[in-house]
């Protein structure tokens, strides 16, 4: 069986790195080694999405709490960290756009516990740069004083005071990793995943270098549907008209998506929680618990709200990136830069555009779709974005 870095594709120089901290780790609790070499207690990993960094993270995670010591795959610690069932390891994923202070405090508090299992309390924070200026000063405290054997490891895109303070950045060591190779993600699609190779090579490309992407795009006909329908963007943008309309399909597709992706979830919680609190009850106390129970269920609508708005942005993101990388593509063929296509399969069209735009014009429509991007995670509406983008790129 595969070690617990095996997931982690294209980033060698941080998976020795990581192997190295583990083995301190390990050494630390036997009494063989002094805190401090190669190991401490804050984390920050940062690169590019598809990058890993939460598989990174929790690969780390499971090494802590591997009976061995160096996260062998096999043990206990590592299965149940893996599976996110391990008693000291907390997983923060933020269900909405921002991780609030309540949350964060409480986690503090919970991290802060002796480990049950004897080991390492972890904390895996896998979107830091969503913490709140609250939530980070929380966790800040607790960096600042760890407990003795409490590992906090942060995920984020860069160490960009945007994406995380630098009070909380000078207080961990960095892990950088890369987007990794498309070859090398294409290797593991074919070697776990069973399949075909040339699927895999256009998966890999296609998702530039996001080993989940990669895989969802290589099964999943509809994911490959929405990707074609992005992707054809450039030729429906003749006129104000059809450029409005082009960003409203946009916006409405990942709305869709998203609905689809946490309509099962929503259901099940909501589900729960009526059962948890008696619906269909018929005793004395019945009616005045479903009374009660008002509260809570606008409670769990309103996290439910928030877990959808991610979603949908989270999809349109994702959008946004493969039609940014049909205007690399462009740019690219416009210099002649001797590098392969994203898309290849759209390679034919960003050829014809590059030779209608030249590069300043494949530049500027790059642009527009980054600025876009940048406006949505700055909290401009998405439809507002996506209009301005739209005009944008068939202006030029």
């Amino acid at each position: 069986m595969p070690d617990v870095f095996a997931e982690l594709v294209g980033q060698d120089e941080a998976v020795d790195t990581l192997r190295r901290a583990a083995t301190a780790a390990a050494g630390v609790l036997q009494g063989t080694a002094a805190p401090g070499a190669g190991m401490t207690h804050a984390w920050i990993f940062t690169g590019p999405p598809g990058s890993g960094r939460s598989v990174a993270a929790r690969a780390f995670a499971a090494a802590l709490q591997c009976v061995h010591g160096t996260g062998c795959g096999e043990c206990p610690g590592c299965h149940t960290t893996l599976a996110g069932t391990h008693a000291d390891v907390r997983l923060v994923v933020p269900e909405g756009l921002s991780i609030g202070v309540t949350e964060m405090r409480a986690l503090v508090l919970r991290a802060a516990s002796t480990p049950s299992g004897g080991r390492w309390q972890v904390v895996v924070v896998t979107d830091a740069d969503r913490l709140t200026e609250a939530a980070g000063n929380a966790l800040l405290k607790a960096i600042e004083e760890p407990p003795p054997r409490t590992v906090f490891l942060l995920c984020a895109p860069s160490t960009h005071p945007e994406d995380v303070s630098v009070t909380i950045r000078s207080r961990c060591r960095l892990v950088p990793l890369r987007q990794p190779p498309s070859g090398a993600v294409a290797e593991v699609l074919v070697a776990r995943d069973g399949i075909d190779p040339e699927a895999a090579g256009w998966a890999a490309a296609a998702a530039q270098g996001d080993v989940e992407r990669a895989r969802l795009l290589a099964r999943d006909p509809q994911a490959q549907q929405r990707r074609a329908a992005v992707l054809a963007v450039p030729r429906r943008l003749t006129g104000v008209g059809a450029a409005l309309d082009a960003a409203s399909a946009l916006i409405e597709a990942a709305e869709a998506e998203a609905e689809a992706a946490v309509a099962e979830v929503d259901a099940a919680e909501k589900a729960a929680l009526q059962t948890a609190l008696g619906a269909g009850g018929t005793g004395r106390g019945a009616a005045g618990a479903a009374r009660g129970s008002a509260g809570q269920i606008k409670e769990l609508e309103k996290r439910q709200k928030s877990r959808a708005t991610r979603a949908q942005r989270d999809a349109l993101d994702r959008a946004l990136v493969d039609l940014a990388g049909f205007y690399r593509d462009a740019l690219t063929a416009a210099v002649g830069a001797p590098v392969a296509p994203v898309h290849a399969d759209t390679a034919e069209l960003a050829g014809a555009g590059a030779r209608k735009w030249a590069a300043e014009g494949a530049l500027r429509r790059l642009e527009a779709v980054l600025t876009c991007r940048t406006a949505i995670a700055a909290n401009v509406k998405p439809r507002i974005a996506v209009e301005a983008m739209m005009l944008a790129l068939w202006k030029g």
